[in-house]
């Protein structure tokens, strides 16, 4: 049988085949690992693909595989890479320290806890990489929402059921997420005297 991806499923694909059809995926899909769990990527990825070839069979649309293939690295990361975090004790968010005077203003004018909107206003003191920076920083419990749903667009419907968990955990995850996110931005903005710039540049 010749190997090939097909119609409405895989039927048979060889090593080969199946290294064309993932390659152009494999930039995006790295990306995301980086940003999941940092220099563990290569062996994440990895670990996806295999899976993936061994799943190829139960792709039903083609045209789908980009997201496919994220969701098989996320159940990988969900399962394998992040076991080690099973047993941090969570930190209520109403511990975080909420004295700064920016970041209590953040939280008093936040009207909707829950919703999906990081706020502008104080990302814009930091450049991306300063982002990636402190987001690095997060347990992964936090980070994962964050990268999914901010930075990567990914609904949270979507991300509830990749991560495998309620909608209304995804909705805490990413709210604490944020809180924690924000403090520790105040703290590298503080340490970098990015919040002086900030004042100095207001009129």
């Amino acid at each position: 049988m010749r190997s090939s991806i097909h119609g409405p499923s895989v039927t048979a694909i060889t090593t080969a085949a199946f290294k064309e059809v993932v390659g152009p995926h494999l930039p995006a899909l790295y990306g995301l690992a980086c940003q999941l769990v940092g220099d563990r990527a290569e062996d994440a990825v990895q670990e996806a693909l295999v899976k993936a070839f061994r799943k190829c069979e139960q792709l039903e649309e083609p045209e789908a595989i980009g997201s496919w293939l994220r969701t098989i690295l996320l159940n990988h990361v969900r399962d394998t890479v992040r076991r080690d975090e099973r047993h941090l004790e969570e930190i209520p968010v109403e511990q975080v320290d909420d004295t700064r005077t920016l970041y209590r203003r953040i939280a008093d004018e936040d009207p909707l806890p829950y919703s999906d909107t990081l706020h502008l206003d104080f990302l814009s003191c930091f450049s991306v990489p300063d982002v990636w920076a402190v987001l690095d920083e997060l347990p992964d419990r936090y980070r994962t929402p964050l990268v999914l749903v901010h930075m990567y667009g990914v609904p949270t419907r979507e991300a509830a059921k990749a991560l495998d968990v309620p909608i209304n955990t995804l909705l805490s995850q990413l709210h604490r997420g944020r809180k924690r996110f924000e403090q520790a931005l105040w703290d590298y903005a503080e340490a970098n005297d990015l919040l002086r710039e900030r004042e100095g540049a207001t009129p």
